[in-house]
């Protein structure tokens, strides 16, 4: 059984592991001051989980980097790292409908009418390009007005006032979906703001599911057991019952401010944005509730958590025509999101395109596909570019859509003014025969050469 506590996890993580926890008990401005913590660490490949224990303003704690490991995914669904991705993908079509409990820990405290006061939380201001203040960890939920699907994902959200958001529905998917559905009813989309929620929930709300199903029933799936929801106190939705922080309100139906810029995964400032408005009716919140934070830009704690849900969708899609695709990889130096590298045991030539056309078809924000042979490592990328280097002609094993054909991602600075991008994929696989022989050491003299070797410390 996996605990849908981020509190239990976060207690349990730091027992199992307690060097991978750094406390920061120093007064640190809400202003840059975190996120330069988290993206120095970022720059000499350190990713502790960080409490950052006083902030200036604040009595909450900062949880932050929370994500920032395949180990921790792993931990969370109850694998090892290499399995997180694997075990998203085999679990997250399962169905499990989630389970009502009507007491929550996050009922502890609760504010409403001219007592919702969002600046006694922690909000972080993460860069100087941000437009200000910005809740970054917030797990959106809303319903389909039409099927009342339930949903959940990540949205950036910035702090315009005490009971006011400025938020980016730039995915363009379901939450924005749900809104066009909306404003059609002529009606604001009743919508939660859920920050603090374990790690399995955050993974599995990034999974592309229907728009007439709930998020909910899968994020079970992903647990193995129904997922626990709390109804909301003033607006007819269920939240994650271990939530820290809920904020209940709405998005108002054709209302639009200037929200952004923001420093987002691309490592870029973002412009784009499509300018809603979340007005927030009532907080309710656990006794010494901790705030977690999401560092922005392209921190290990922003595109990990990506990636591996990446990895984990592409699989599936590719395991149901083409078995033999041994890994997937969407590597962190594309932000997790734009490029992915797929080994596979190629039986018949014109299989690693069918693998490009496939994975080109599940995400639209996919920019590159190389495929090459199983036994390169695609999660090492020197590998991958050695295969480019030596089986590669570009004339005979590119291929390219244009960009004007292609559905791009919104927050690609690269991307034309209607959000298009080009797609290239790579056939890096030998010819079944007639190619150069690889090189190996004798077996023998390997295996002496690592036994020395160890001896001597290496």
């Amino acid at each position: 059984m996996i605990s849908q506590d981020l509190r239990k996890f976060i207690k349990d993580f730091e027992e199992c592991f307690p060097q991978e926890v750094l406390r920061i008990s120093e007064e640190l401005s809400p202003c840059y001051e975190p996120s330069a913590i988290i993206m120095e660490l970022d720059r000499i490949k350190q990713y502790p989980l960080v409490y950052f224990e006083n902030i200036k303003g604040s009595g909450h704690t900062v949880v932050a980097n929370v994500l920032a490991t395949r180990h921790r995914l792993g931990m969370a669904l109850g694998v090892d790292p290499e399995s997180a991705a694997p075990a998203f993908a085999e679990r997250i079509t399962s169905v499990i409908p989630p389970e009502k409990v009507l007491e929550a820990p996050f009922q502890a405290n609760c504010l409403t009418g001219n007592e919702v006061n969002l600046h006694r939380f922690p909000i972080l201001t993460h860069f100087p390009i941000d437009a200000g203040p910005y809740i970054t960890a917030g797990l959106v939920t809303a319903k389909d007005p039409r099927s009342g699907a339930d949903t959940c994902g990540y949205h950036r959200m910035q702090l315009k006032g005490p009971d006011k958001l400025g938020v980016s529905l730039h995915s363009r998917q379901r939450l924005w979906e749900y809104l066009r559905r909306a404003e059609e009813a002529g009606r604001n989309l009743e919508a939660a703001v859920v920050i603090g929620a374990h790690p399995a929930v955050s993974l599995g709300s990034m999974a592309l599911v229907p728009y007439d199903q709930g998020k909910f029933a899968r994020i079970g799936g992903l647990l193995g057991e129904p997922l626990q929801i709390t109804p909301c106190r003033d607006i007819d939705l269920d939240v994650p019952t271990f939530t820290e922080i809920v904020l209940e309100g709405e998005i108002l139906s054709g209302k639009h401010e200037p929200e952004g810029p923001f420093a987002e995964f691309t490592n870029y400032a973002s412009y784009r944005s499509t300018e809603n408005v979340f007005m927030v009716k009532s907080i309710q919140y656990r006794d010494q509730a901790f705030y977690q934070s999401i560092t922005p830009a392209m921190s290990a704690d922003h595109v990990t958590i990506v990636a591996v849900q990446r990895e984990g969708d592409l699989r599936r899609a590719l395991h149901l025509t083409l078995p033999n695709v041994r890994a997937v990889h969407a590597p962190l130096s594309s932000c997790g999101l734009f490029h992915c590298y797929i080994a596979m045991e190629k039986i018949a030539e014109g299989q690693p395109t069918q693998a490009i056309l496939t994975a080109l078809a599940v995400d639209h924000n996919l920019k590159l596909v190389v495929v090459v042979d199983d036994e390169v490592d695609v999660f090492d990328e020197a590998q991958v570019l050695w295969a480019m280097a030596t089986r590669v002609q570009a004339d005979r094993d590119v291929l390219i859509i244009p960009q004007n054909q292609g559905m791009g991602c919104t927050l690609d600075p690269s991307s034309d003014a209607l959000s298009r991008s080009a797609k290239m994929g790579i056939d890096a696989t030998k010819p079944l025969s007639g190619f150069a022989q690889g090189i190996d050491p004798h077996p023998a003299a390997q295996g002496k050469a690592r036994n020395i070797l160890r001896e001597l410390g290496f």
